[in-house]
């Protein structure tokens, strides 16, 4: 009998295929003791396992970049064999043992909780689901451990390809099926695991956080994955297979449309031109702004140079990156975002005790109580502006005395550089990001000191609401549409363009194209943006009618009831 299984959508697309269960080879793994005669031997046994998940890793590396050299996957395997040899993992395994004379398979699982519940302890969502790449090296040296075979079976008579049921997956397994795999479904997972992150990357249908689903199915039975609705229909009747064939091959059509308004400007139909920029974590995403032809780089998330590492990069480290991105940019406007660090991500090993890491000393917070680290940063920066179009921008900024001390520290840095002789951009843009409330009701002291403003959504949704995106007990209230967010960013782009500030939207709702109509509407003219994302957002400028919209979104900003503001986005899209 048909029934449907609703997760998180994190992958766009249609899967029709055979259901394969991949084992959770944690969950079998014995607990025995070895003799002490035998210690040797299982530390061999340890010790060629991390060697043959090594060489798997180098090889699905070469593999992933040969077709597409300038994704971010090579880097999610850096980081997952950076984890093999990290002696928290893997020499702390070791220790138990040589100490406990435990089984090597029991040895990792036990260190792996141990780190596990460290991460559990981190606030920031997106390093807190680092927790899942720890998991699934030890599940790879588990299953090398056991001798599990990790193939898929081959590719079926039907023209069906194969749906992979997980409890979780890595991103080495998902570019490892990648060749014949339709998609995905997991029981556990979020929109910022890597996972996700490399399924987006490759184009393959996946929802995740369906809990049970690997109890629900059998091997080979059909199954549906909507990557767009976030379900999993199991074991379908042939009329809703059929619906999804024609769903499926409409989605592809509309993709190769889409790919043909790269060069198109994005201009709505009074020919005003709309800016779309690139939200990147690096170097290696600059590629993708090429591809969709952005504006430029409109986030630049300066913190990813040193998560997973134990100390910050110095001055030239950062010199160089900063100057590789912008020449990569090829003159294209960069806006690189200072270090939203806090006591979840601190700097050189130190540590920091905080009842609540989300309110406490983050962002620019951290920074200015880090002045010399963060001296060196803005030092980097305005070095690297003598070779592109750089501007900075500060996060999480709430008061005027941040913004101040910042702009000190911008002079200081600039005169230190003067001194050197190191030539920089003068005129350097400073901006900052509106992502409390208090910034968003108060913006006088912002448009009064800086040159540009960029409303991060994501936090300021979360500020607003009481609501940590990442906590899967809340995160149905989570809601880009309930009416405080949205006066909020409404209020803030009209604030902005009355003091003749440039304002964009870099959070998640300017990549949404449910939201599209709705942010034009308030007023917003620059969008900044996953660069998967970029064209569809085009696509749906490129039909807005401006003078239709305005009036529209008044009205609706002035509505409570959420059905009834829903009701009124989903007409402003049609």
């Amino acid at each position: 009998m048909s029934f449907t299984v609703h997760g998180l959508p994190v992958s766009q697309g249609i899967a029709i295929g055979h259901a394969h269960l991949v084992s959770h080879a944690l969950l079998e793994v014995n607990h025995y003791h070895i003799a002490p005669r035998h210690l040797a031997a299982e530390l061999d046994r340890l010790d060629s396992a991390i060697a043959n998940v090594e060489g798997e890793l180098l090889g699905l590396k070469a593999a992933a970049t040969a077709a597409q050299p300038h994704s971010e996957v090579g880097a999610f395997i850096d980081l997952q064999r950076m984890m093999l040899s990290d002696p928290v993992l893997t020499d702390a395994a070791r220790a138990r043992i040589e100490e406990h004379n435990y089984n090597a398979e029991w040895a990792l699982v036990q260190q792996m909780e141990t780190v596990v519940e460290q991460f559990r302890q981190i606030e920031d969502p997106y390093l807190r689901e680092r927790q899942a790449d720890v998991v699934q090296v030890v599940e790879r040296l588990v299953k090398a451990l056991l001798g599990v075979p990790g193939h898929l079976p081959p590719k079926r008579k039907d023209g069906l390809g194969t749906v992979v049921v997980a409890h979780d997956l890595s991103p080495a397994d998902t570019i490892g099926f990648r060749d014949h795999i339709a998609g995905f479904v997991t029981d556990i997972g979020g929109p910022t695991s890597h996972t996700a992150i490399v399924a987006r990357n490759l184009g393959i249908p996946a929802v995740v956080g369906l809990h049970h689903i690997r109890d629900l199915l059998h091997n080979n039975e059909l199954i549906i994955v909507d990557g767009t609705r976030g379900i999993a229909i199991i074991d379908p009747d042939d009329n809703i297979v059929e619906e999804y064939l024609l769903r499926r091959s409409a989605l592809e059509l509309e993709r190769s449309k889409l790919k043909r308004l790269r060069d198109t400007p994005a201009t709505a139909l009074n020919g005003e031109l709309i800016q779309l920029f690139a939200n990147i974590n690096g170097l290696q995403d600059v590629a993708q702004i090429k591809e969709t032809n952005a504006d430029g780089v409109g986030l630049f998330r300066t913190e990813f140079l040193f998560i997973d590492r134990d100390t910050l990069p110095d001055e030239d480290e950062q010199y160089e990156t900063y100057r590789a991105v912008l020449k990569a940019a090829g003159g294209k406007p960069v806006t690189a975002r200072t270090f939203d660090i806090g006591a979840d991500k601190m700097l050189a090993g130190k540590s920091r005790d905080e009842p609540n890491p989300a309110l406490g000393l983050r962002a620019v917070r951290y920074s200015l109580a880090e002045p010399k680290a963060f001296l060196t940063q803005l030092r980097a920066l305005l070095r690297a502006s003598a070779h592109g179009k750089l501007q900075i921008m500060m996060p999480m900024l709430a008061h005027a005395d941040e913004i101040d001390q910042t702009l000190m520290l911008v002079e200081k840095a600039k005169e230190e550089l003067r001194d050197e002789k190191i030539k920089f951009d003068e005129a350097l843009p400073i901006g900052g990001m509106v992502e409390v409330p208090a910034a968003a009701l108060a913006l006088g002291m912002f448009v009064r000191r800086l040159a540009f403003l960029s409303i991060g959504t994501n936090d300021l949704i979360q500020y607003t609401l009481a609501v940590d995106r990442g906590n899967e007990a809340v995160v149905h209230l989570y809601d880009p549409l309930h009416p405080a967010v949205l006066r909020l960013i409404a209020g803030a782009i009209q604030a902005a363009q009355r003091a003749g500030l440039p304002v964009s939207v870099c959070g998640e709702m300017a990549g949404n194209a449910a939201y599209t109509q709705l942010l034009l509407g308030m007023g917003l003219r620059s969008f900044s943006m996953h660069p998967a994302r970029i064209l569809e957002i085009k696509q749906q400028i490129l039909r807005a009618d401006l003078a239709d919209l305005v009036p529209k979104v008044q009205r609706l900003l002035k509505l409570d009831e959420p059905a009834r503001i829903r009701e009124a986005v989903e007409k402003l899209t049609g």
